[in-house]
């Protein structure tokens, strides 16, 4: 018998009820053009038919050209396809397809799709099934185990010559103090990384690349700046002692310095089962790349989970896990000591939440939290934070988040979207979700009229 995801037991059991809101279709908008014109599309009047089974909805749009464009959409994950020219994903057809199946269900028909919507589901499932033969073949393949020991070695010791060299860097920099002149500049920083990059620890790159940013603003700039230099150097001291720590410690060393375990081969362990609330996402862009964050929260087992998606500027991005949604999935974690980064092995969208996830009652209880998880894990960049009861609000030029006990922190100065956060929480404490740096909270997700809206 179904129940409630209220109502999980350690088994699980979902029920298969796809439930998808606006604020939901709005996160898997390109940029706010498509948006727009997808709204102005919404209305069922400017689609010549409309369909939907359990798992796809359809529509044919009238254009500028002769024939309708044939728009589809798979609920499943979602994913879309688009007969326009259009290099949008998702294009302006499909966000109007799916806000006008949000708006006015009833416009949809339920029945056997046309040809052209069980061509196209039926070439996805080819596609999964040949990349899924592909996996299983190469897991076969023998592998030349002295060889791989041997590039493994070369790694080790390229590796070590890298952190030997930023180690003097480090102690040069801060002979010479973190207020020198030339420590302001990209360029001085840029030049470390690539030494990095040459050196096989492209994680140590992007952490160092990170630093003339931290320099760049704000009053306690120096204290965070030394912060990160000291987190580099006990890195450093961390894998000259590697074979002395901890399994969980070495893995999160060897993952910050540029090892990184594959997706494809993560999924043949098992994973986490739990119905999986999506609580937020941001996007940066960073070395030409664009990198898409998504947190997911389980209900039943209390954990955290984040999932990474990168594609180069202006390709699309994985949109399967807007905010807000609900999955009944088996997420298997990368090895660390404190493991957050997860793939999704198996997922079900179930019912939507009716009433925002727990969070932690104030302030004090996310120190506690913060302190807790760097204990495990000191180069911990961003911890996920579930508030309950907490109101944003302006100060001075920036904004602080303020809690029943009087206590206060700082909004992460990136956060642009403060206005927007008072007008759906009307000023009234309530949940919210982002991320902890030690220093700010940046707020990426909060739950106003009964569904979580996202603004990272």
């Amino acid at each position: 018998m179904p129940c409630s995801c209220a109502e999980l037991h350690p088994k699980g059991c979902w029920t298969r009820v796809t439930t998808w809101t606006e604020a939901q279709v709005v996160t898997l908008a390109p940029d706010a053009g498509s948006l727009a014109a997808g709204r102005a599309l919404a209305a069922p009047r400017h689609w010549v038919s409309l369909g939907t089974d359990a798992d796809a909805l359809w529509g044919m749009c009238q254009g500028s050209g002769k024939n309708p464009y044939q728009t589809q959409i798979d609920l499943t994950e979602p994913a879309f396809k688009c007969s326009c020219p259009s290099r949008k994903f998702p294009c302006k057809h499909a966000l109007g397809l799916f806000l006008a199946y949000v708006a006015t269900p009833a416009a949809f028909a339920a029945t056997a799709p046309p040809a052209w919507v069980v061509e196209w589901r039926a070439g996805r499932a080819r596609r999964a099934e040949t990349k899924a033969n592909a996996a299983e073949e190469q897991a076969e393949k023998p592998v030349d185990l002295a060889a791989q020991a041997k590039r493994a070695a070369r790694r080790e010791d390229n590796v070590q010559a890298g952190l030997q060299e930023l180690a003097l860097r480090l102690h040069d920099l801060l002979r010479n103090g973190l207020a020198q002149p030339e420590c302001q500049t990209y360029a001085y920083w840029n030049d470390i990384a690539a030494r990095m990059v040459d050196a096989q620890a492209p994680g140590l790159a992007r952490l160092l690349r990170a630093l003339p940013g931290t320099l760049a603003a704000g009053d306690d700039r120096y204290a965070r700046a030394l912060h990160k230099v000291a987190g580099l150097h006990l890195l450093i001291e961390g894998f000259s002692r590697l074979d002395t720590l901890p399994p969980g410690l070495r893995e999160e060393i060897r993952a910050l310095i540029g090892w990184t375990a594959k997706g494809e081969e993560l999924l043949q362990g098992d994973g986490v089962r739990d119905c999986w609330l999506v609580t937020g996402r941001r996007v940066d862009e960073e070395d030409r790349l664009i990198t898409q964050r998504t947190w997911l929260f389980g209900l039943t087992t209390g954990q955290p989970a984040l999932v990474l998606a990168f594609a180069p500027p202006g390709q699309p991005l994985d949109v399967s896990l807007p905010p807000g949604l609900l999955l009944d999935a088996e997420l298997v974690y990368y090895p660390g000591n404190l493991p957050l980064r997860a793939v999704v092995k198996t997922r079900t969208p179930v019912t939507a939440p009716t009433a925002p996830p727990t969070g932690l009652p104030d302030l004090a209880a996310l120190y506690a939290a913060y302190g807790a998880a760097l204990a495990r894990n000191p180069w911990l960049e961003a911890f996920p934070a579930q508030l309950a009861g907490v109101i944003c609000y302006p100060r001075g030029a920036g904004w602080v988040l303020h809690d029943a006990a009087g206590a206060a922190v700082p909004v992460h100065p990136r956060c642009s979207w403060g206005w927007h956060l008072l007008a759906h929480t009307g000023g009234h404490p309530g949940w919210l979700m982002g991320e902890w740096d030690g220093y700010a909270f940046l707020p990426l997700a909060c739950w106003a009229e009964g569904e979580v809206i996202n603004f990272g």
